[in-house]
């Protein structure tokens, strides 16, 4: 902090940067997607160039911000502002290793998109998609495919291992780097380091520890939830591959990071011969396409009252992978800071997973629509987590029985006992499976910025957490010279745990009765209301106040009961197919640590 306290000139500040800010977001976002869209060597150094003008303009405002004392103005919503330009530490970078850091990520994520490896075996594909015999599977959609579908247990650990050999050496010096750039910038900005530095989004120094206690109540389920997940696997792999008590091998879980487990269906189902909600073979009788899928999630939202996709949204979207350019695929929603430009990317084909993506990724538009007219500081997320849990929360309605039968995708649903212990089978292999990986991913990047550990044991420790959190064994040996955190994304525990609070609160404006997972707000105006409501302040309250206004006044934290009460009725079926066991949870050896 400066020590100007001149309101007037601050105010007027914040006008000339909310206006000249949002032009720059503009052109910025505008090179990311050119290239995102069309991966060239011009467009990415179109794109760097927009970013480099980006940072001085950045650093500029950053100074501006940091010359008042702003926490002694009398206007908390100047306050809050400065506040949020103030802690943006990387701006206190010098220009050139500023630019350093922009060009690190720019590698990192094109090493990542652009990664190919070479088939197991051409004689062992059963797959529906095209197979040239050359080394040119990407991750989306050929790796994802195969990781999803086979159950052969040399093709998935091949998969698994040269999709990280392909990807982990070659970012593993540039991750290095930027850690060393980021906690240089968060210390210039009078921070420890740079995981501090993310926690203080969270306006919360006391989120780390709230995050463990999540965890700790929620860990029980997790635990039975692998003991018979492990069960079934012995039963289809044998137990000289999984130990009936030990963890599990990462590659035999139906996902490329083991964090995602609903591809285990085939195996785990607990009443087979009852339905299941996949109806993605329905959707290939019915006609479906990408368009029509897209049109159907916006008819989800204008059920609540909510706002329809503009029209820019019609015609700048990437709704389907082009077959004449390289892309990036992962699915993603854009705001171009313009009040009127909002995108989606993704590679869509006809299913139910890529619908409920498509209903995620919609919310997030729906986000931007709603907080348009905020300040653009506060065109974000009320906490860093609250974007994909908003995303997601729609999901628990759209993925539920009632809703699919609804639309015309589910016949004979019935409130069969066994029908619901199948969709909260599916359910918890998505979500439950997912959050003890969530959590690691953030414990293990704040532990590396803060130096609990050396950069030479930094796969070591990834593998670490993984064993003790979640159950969970690299197939084959790991070295440093690897770097397996480096074939993920982040992601955020704390949208795992607040999709569940807000889905509560949704359902009881909806006036729903009966079971948690049951419910679904599909043309409830009522939730609508509160949804938007939440919407639209953005990040212009802190997030407490947030999560006050969403439960009506019950409370202003994190908590981890809605999603157990979600899931109460499968943890007690967990409880009784898990009485034999000999251990729910996992032993370990010195082959496993090793």
């Amino acid at each position: 902090q400066g020590s100007n306290m001149n309101l007037g000139e601050a105010l007027q500040f914040l006008r000339e940067y909310d206006r000249e800010a949002s032009g720059m977001c503009f052109r910025v976002t505008s090179s990311q997607w050119n290239y995102s869209t069309n991966i060239t060597e011009t467009n990415k150094r179109r794109m760097l160039e927009e970013q480099a003008l980006s940072a001085k303009f950045q650093r500029l405002s950053w100074r501006r911000a940091t010359s008042y004392t702003w926490t002694r103005l009398p206007d908390p919503i100047v306050r809050r502002q400065l506040h949020m330009l103030a802690i943006e530490g990387r701006t206190a970078l010098p220009e050139e290793k500023f630019n350093e850091l922009q060009q690190l990520v720019t590698e990192m994520k094109e090493i990542y998109s652009r990664a190919r490896i070479c088939p197991h075996s051409l004689n062992n594909i059963n797959y529906n998609y095209r197979q040239s015999g050359n080394c040119d599977l990407a991750l989306d959609p050929d790796l994802t495919r195969i990781m999803s579908h086979s159950r052969d247990y040399e093709e998935q650990l091949h998969v698994w291992q040269a999709w990280r050999d392909t990807v982990g050496p070659p970012i593993r010096s540039k991750y290095i780097r930027y850690v060393q750039l980021a906690n240089h910038a968060a210390r210039l900005n009078g921070f420890h380091d740079a995981g501090q530095q993310q926690r203080e989004s969270y306006e919360d120094s006391e989120i780390n520890t709230q995050l463990t206690e999540l965890w700790a109540t929620l860990a029980p389920l997790y635990r039975e939830l692998h003991a018979y997940v492990r069960r079934r696997l012995v039963e289809r792999y044998g137990s000289e591959h999984v130990r009936p008590d030990g963890p599990l091998p990462a590659h035999l879980l139906g996902n490329m990071w083991a964090q995602n487990w609903r591809n285990l269906a085939d195996l785990v189902i607990p009443f087979p011969a009852k339905s299941t909600v996949d109806v993605s073979s329905e959707m290939l009788r019915q006609g479906y396409t990408p368009l029509r899928m897209f049109h159907l999630a916006e008819e989800f939202f204008t059920s609540l009252g909510l706002k329809p996709m503009p029209p820019e949204f019609w015609h700048h979207s990437m709704l389907e992978k082009p077959l004449d350019r390289e892309v990036a695929c992962r699915a993603s929603a854009w705001d171009f800071c313009n009040h009127k430009d909002y995108r989606i990317k993704q590679c869509t084909t006809v299913s139910l997973e890529d619908l409920l993506t498509i209903h995620h990724e919609m919310a997030h538009i729906q986000y931007y629509l709603q907080y348009a007219d905020q300040p653009l500081l506060f065109r974000d997320g009320a906490n860093p987590g609250f974007h994909e849990a908003v995303g997601d929360v729609i999901t628990l309605s759209v993925s539920s029985p009632r809703h699919l039968q609804g639309i015309g995708l589910l016949n004979n649903v019935t409130d069969e006992y066994e029908t619901g212990i199948n969709f909260l089978m599916l359910m918890a292999l998505e979500k439950v499976a997912y959050l003890p990986f969530a959590y690691i991913v953030d414990q293990w990047r704040w532990g590396l910025f803060a130096g609990d550990w050396n950069i030479d044991e930094m796969n070591a420790r990834w593998w670490e957490l993984r064993l003790r959190h979640q159950g969970i064994i690299p197939p084959i040996p790991r070295t440093e010279k690897d770097f397996d955190p480096a074939s993920k994304y982040h992601m955020y525990f704390v949208s795992l745990v607040l999709q569940f609070q807000l889905h509560q609160a949704l359902c009881e404006a909806a006036h729903h009765f009966g079971p948690l997972h049951t419910c679904n707000i599909y043309r409830s105006r009522e939730a609508g209301r509160l949804l938007g409501d939440i919407l639209s302040l953005g990040s212009s309250r802190p997030w407490p106040e947030v999560i006050r206004i969403m439960t009506r006044g019950r409370t202003d934290k994190l908590d981890a009961r809605p999603l157990l009460e979600y899931f109460k009725p499968l943890s007690m079926w967990l409880n009784v197919q898990n009485r034999d066991e000999s251990l729910v949870g996992w032993s370990t050896t010195g082959e496993d640590t090793g």
